[in-house]
């Protein structure tokens, strides 16, 4: 209980002498330090619509396949799915929620899926916009477990601008709180330019007139040297950070927001490299040049890692995440737990409360803006 004033009322009194009995009976310090009136909020801010229904799958797989024959294109007003099925979909993700105590996940669609290199810019867009349309039912349909992110239409070779349309369609008719931009198109081959070029441009400028931040997140890989979860995700989160520092995108968008996922790929392991590297190029130090700006998130699957971030990063630069339902499904034999419960990792972590409520809850609400959102707005 935290009292702002001098004078107390009979029921704060009997509320903190309630605490404090239970605290006592307990034999906990914790509890008595953390009240229930102060928990925080646990938003995950990286989630993935995993569980389609399979006629989203048939849609795609349509689309797909009438690249080669167009007798077999879906229809363009989308694939009929009821509301019904569409909260059916989902009871794996809030059965989950419940069971490891997370309040509400960020909820993108499936980032595999996504898939920029197939086809043409026509085909991502038609694809994006099926796909956020379900983000954004989902989300009205189950609006204290989701908020919506949204998908971008890149395509290889193609100018950024086209995603703009989609973008602002997301932020202003949906409502999302940030989108997912692919650093690489291609599906892992790396032909379009790096994140920092003015290529982009467009993109931020949009991001930061709607005040939205965006996730560094590829797709799918096409490319065999490279198995997508485990070597093509790491390394792009990791390329995309030693992007920033070799270049002045936050000087031209100082407000620019970007998050780097799975715990920042290789970035927290080789934090000395990277210091010594922009010591080298006669870059900034670290704190000054990209922390600003860009955020990192726990979806790193194994306490010795957790631990690892939070002594490297910054507390203000760490997102409570779990990627929940998404690379590893698992179950850790080592532990008995699943891989991706990832917020057993961070309560194991001897935090502040402060430090605590800042990962799980304010550097998200920062991060995001979700005072804007509905959510927030029905919890006052």
């Amino acid at each position: 209980m935290r009292i702002s004033g001098p004078e107390i009322s009979r029921r704060d009194w009997l509320t903190g002498a309630g605490a404090l009995g239970m605290a006592l009976a307990g034999g906990s310090p914790f509890a008595m330090a953390q009240p229930a009136a102060a928990k925080a909020l646990v938003i995950d801010c990286h989630g993935h619509y995993t569980t389609e229904p399979k006629e989203l799958l048939a849609f795609r797989q349509a689309q797909i396949a009438a690249l080669k024959d167009p007798t077999q294109k879906p229809s363009a007003a989308g694939p009929k799915i009821s509301d019904d099925q569409l909260r059916e979909s989902v009871q794996p993700q809030i059965r989950f929620q419940r069971e490891r105590g997370t309040d509400v996940a960020l909820f993108s669609p499936r980032a595999a899926g996504m898939g920029h290199h197939i086809g043409t810019a026509e085909t991502s867009a038609e694809w994006s916009r099926v796909s956020n349309e379900i983000i954004h039912r989902i989300c009205t349909l189950q609006p204290d477990n989701f908020i919506g992110v949204g998908q971008l239409p890149q395509s290889p070779g193609v100018r950024p601008d086209n995603c703009i349309e989609e973008l602002e369609r997301c932020v202003k008719s949906y409502g999302f709180v940030a989108i997912n931009l692919n650093p690489d198109p291609t599906g892992g081959f790396w032909r379009d330019p790096p994140l920092t070029d003015r290529w982009y441009y467009p993109v931020y400028e949009k991001l930061v007139e709607l005040d939205v931040p965006a996730m560094v997140h590829v797709s799918a890989s096409v490319n065999p040297n490279f198995q997508g979860t485990g070597a093509h995700y790491i390394a792009s989160d990791t390329t995309a950070f030693m992007q920033f520092l070799t270049s002045d995108l936050f000087k031209d968008f100082p407000t620019l927001r970007m998050i780097i996922p799975h715990g920042g790929g290789a970035v927290p392991y080789h934090w000395g490299r990277y210091r010594g590297l922009a010591q080298d190029m006669n870059r900034p130090p670290l704190e000054e040049l990209l922390l600003k700006n860009v955020f990192f998130d726990t979806c790193v699957y194994h306490q010795v890692g957790v631990e690892l971030l939070f002594k490297v990063i910054p507390i203000d630069n760490i997102m409570f995440a779990s990627e929940m339902l998404g690379a590893v499904r698992g179950i850790d034999p080592f532990t008995g737990h699943y891989y991706d419960d990832t917020k057993r990792y961070v309560d194991a972590l001897a935090l502040s409360p402060e430090d605590r409520r800042k990962v799980f809850e304010t550097n998200a609400a920062k991060v995001y803006r979700l005072d804007r959102t509905a959510y927030f707005k029905r919890r006052g």
